[in-house]
């Protein structure tokens, strides 16, 4: 796509040499005799790059122009053009976040050089960028890293069902980053701004589990001497994730699956996703409503 300029010059011969110049160079060149002008311009057109003398006469000053030039559009590039002893102004300019500067009087290949090498260095940065996204999607989803057809086919699902905000089983080994998958569900969907709370369902025994879960009231057994917030109150508006839920005693999965049929005050603000290592056959978590499956082969 061919750069887009505007040239911002209340003298008009200044004004027909550059914008004869940038069109001899291959850009698209449009033109503006006044701040108020470029202002016009800038309110109805997206630029690659503004090139404008700092002093335009009456009405709006070069300053004004790139003030509203990047609040318009951040990415837009803007070269002031200063007059003889200006060099503080250019400075704040530059503060402001113009691009570059060319001090009066200028020949032409100096203006040629800063409009090439400010363009230039957009181009490659959006194409990094571009390119970066590219790898993102076609090879690893944060710490999840793969290019073959069946991780290709876990990206894919887990791009469609983060955009919702279903319940989620996970199966897979040992080691075959369920945690991942679940971490990538959580940073892709409208919670990532909060909570992703893990909780390995293994590694509490089963007489704590509950209170882990659920938390408890001070006093509500031997040693309670606090109220202790559980893992879903902590997760609120987030998501938690309960690694290997197969693992929990039958009767705790008989009651977090309660309270998820019944909406209740512990996770209606909280999205669950939950992994197994096994048959979800074997699990309560199996007769949720249909959870949505995701396979991390090894």
């Amino acid at each position: 796509m061919t750069p887009r300029i505007l040239v911002v010059e209340d003298e008009k011969g200044i004004q027909l040499a550059l914008s004869g110049l940038l069109r001899r160079q291959g850009y698209e060149v449009e033109v503006a005799g006044s701040g108020d002008d470029a202002i016009r311009h800038l309110n109805d057109t997206a630029y690659d790059l503004v090139l404008t003398d700092l002093a335009l006469g009456r009405g709006a000053t070069g300053m004004d122009v790139l003030r509203v030039a990047k609040e318009r559009r951040p990415e837009t590039l803007v070269v002031m053009i200063t007059a003889y002893g200006s060099e503080a102004i250019a400075v704040e300019a530059m503060k402001a976040g113009a691009e570059d500067y060319v001090p009066k009087p200028f020949d032409n290949d100096e203006i040629r050089l800063v409009v090439k090498r400010a363009l230039d260095r957009t181009r490659l940065e959006r194409e990094n960028r571009l390119l970066i996204e590219q790898i993102q999607r076609q090879y690893g989803f944060g710490n999840l890293i793969g290019s073959g057809k069946p991780m290709q086919k876990v990206f894919e699902t887990i791009q469609k069902v983060a955009e919702t905000d279903l319940t989620v089983l996970i199966r897979g080994e040992s080691g075959t980053g369920k945690e991942l998958v679940a971490q990538a569900l959580h940073n892709r969907s409208s919670r990532k701004g909060r909570p992703f709370v893990a909780v390995n369902c293994a590694a509490i025994s089963r007489e704590l589990v509950e209170s882990e879960l659920f938390g408890h009231e001070k006093g509500a057994f031997t040693g309670a001497d606090a109220r202790r917030a559980g893992r879903f109150e902590v997760a609120n508006g987030g998501t938690i994730f309960l690694d290997e839920i197969g693992d929990m005693a039958p009767e705790t999965q008989a009651k977090v699956l309660r309270v998820l049929q019944e909406r209740s005050l512990f996770s209606r603000n909280v999205r669950l996703i939950a992994s197994v290592a096994r048959s979800p056959s074997k699990s309560t978590f199996a007769s949720l409503p249909r959870p949505t499956e995701i396979w991390k082969k090894t």
